[in-house]
């Protein structure tokens, strides 16, 4: 990647950071990140929105319970 292109990402993803700070999202910088790529491959944004509710619904696994 170029020097541009690599800033002008970089800067993308600062200010999607931004937005999801302020909409409380609790999504750290890697995830985002790792969702702007899969919607960019084309995977359905909404189906990731639902995904990342559900994923966040279920109770963490218990220690010891495979």
């Amino acid at each position: 990647m170029d020097p541009e292109a690599a800033r002008i990402a970089r800067e993308s993803l600062d200010l999607a950071f931004h937005m999801s700070n302020i909409l409380d999202t609790g999504l750290d910088r890697h995830t985002l990140s790792i969702l702007i790529a899969l919607c960019e491959q084309g995977i359905n944004p909404e189906a990731l929105a639902a995904l990342i509710k559900e994923l966040r619904r279920e109770p963490p696994p218990k220690p010891g319970v495979p």
